[in-house]
């Protein structure tokens, strides 16, 4: 036997609802609960939703329940965080007093090392992504060190550095005085090209 529908809402009030609402769906919902309420069968119902009669089903089932409210699509919860406060709160203490290498095996947290901590304390397994979103929400950022070739001669860098500065300096110094020969900036010449250009028009 199909579930009634609620005896303080009316066809009338319905189609007055979807004409004002500005969600598809839920307009689309109501005309088909209206047409329950003119006398239309739960099959006729459902050619006018363009769905299943379980589906109008849960429709009255929501619309008995919430009015038409319950008929708005809403986001779905989604899976619930792993880390809870307690659990946020020990890794920022954990973070902030920094590994034992004696205890922990490492000198410095990494992001690996930091979800096995988690899952040993707290049995929670969390994913590298996951805890990485964590910890930037809590406002830790990643620490990446420079690459460095493993071949590379101590003080190669600062050596280079301080023998590159006379080489530039000089080498734009001498590109200035080039520009200047190549472009002299004469204002005797000008007015000799004018009156070349001004005899060639007349």
């Amino acid at each position: 036997m199909p579930i009634a529908l609620r005896a303080d809402f009316d066809a009338l009030r319905l189609r007055a609802a979807a004409r004002k609402t500005k969600d598809a769906g839920q307009a689309r919902r109501l005309l088909a609960l209206a047409a329950v309420y003119d006398g239309a069968t739960r099959t006729e119902a459902s050619k006018i939703g363009g769905v299943t009669l379980q589906i109008v089903r849960d429709w009255v089932v929501k619309f008995n329940a919430q009015g038409p409210d319950g008929l708005i699509d809403r986001k779905a919860p989604g899976q619930p965080p792993r880390l809870n406060e307690t659990h946020r709160a020990a890794l920022a203490a954990i973070i902030e007093s920094g590994p034992i290498p004696a205890v922990h095996g490492v000198v410095r947290w990494r992001i690996v090392d930091l979800c096995q901590w988690i899952f040993a304390e707290f049995g929670v397994v969390v994913a590298k992504q996951t805890l990485s979103r964590q910890l930037r929400a809590m406002g830790y950022r990643k620490l990446s060190a420079r690459p460095r070739h493993h071949a590379q001669a101590a003080g190669a860098i600062e050596d280079f550095k301080r023998m590159a500065r006379p080489v530039c300096k000089g080498f734009f110094e001498s590109a200035d005085d080039q520009s200047a020969a190549t472009y002299p900036a004469s204002e005797d010449s000008l007015p000799a090209k004018m009156e070349i250009r001004a005899l060639r028009s007349s």
